[in-house]
C-alpha cells in the first residue's frame, strides 16, 4: 500500500514556520515543484559550516533525511553542488536554514521525518 506524502511546498512551509518560530532564519533558494519537487536543504550554524540534507524516500513508503558528504569542503563547493543539481532538475526545491546550533537543526529535521 502507497503511503500518501505531503506535498512539497507544504513541507518547506513547514520547515521555515518551524524555524522562524524559533527565532530562526529561513529563505527558499529556489522554488521547485509545488506537489513532489525534491528538497534540498542546506543548514548552517550561525552562518557558518554549512550542512547539505536531501529528502529521500525509504523503501517502507516514509521519507528522511539524508546528510551529504562535503567534509572538508568549502561554502562554495556546496553552491556549486546545488546549483548543479538545479540545473539537471528544475523541480529542485533549495531551502537554506541558519540556526544557532547542531542540535536545533537535528530537531528541526526529525519533527519533519
Amino acid at each position: 500500500m502507497i503511503e500518501p506524502r505531503l506535498a512539497s511546498g507544504v513541507m518547506i512551509s513547514a520547515i521555515k514556520r518551524m524555524a522562524e518560530a524559533q527565532g530562526d532564519f529561513a529563505t527558499v533558494l529556489k522554488k521547485g515543484d509545488a506537489i513532489s519537487g525534491a528538497i534540498l536543504l542546506i543548514g548552517q550554524i550561525r552562518g557558518a559550516n554549512p550542512r547539505l540534507f536531501e529528502r529521500y524516500p525509504s523503501f517502507d513508503g516514509r521519507s528522511g533525511w539524508q546528510l551529504l558528504d562535503f567534509t572538508g569542503q568549502n561554502d562554495s563547493s556546496v553552491t556549486d553542488y546545488w546549483q548543479k543539481r538545479r540545473s539537471n532538475d528544475p523541480d529542485l526545491w533549495v531551502l537554506e536554514l541558519d540556526v544557532v546550533s547542531a542540535a536545533r537543526l537535528d530537531g528541526l529535521l526529525a519533527a519533519l521525518n
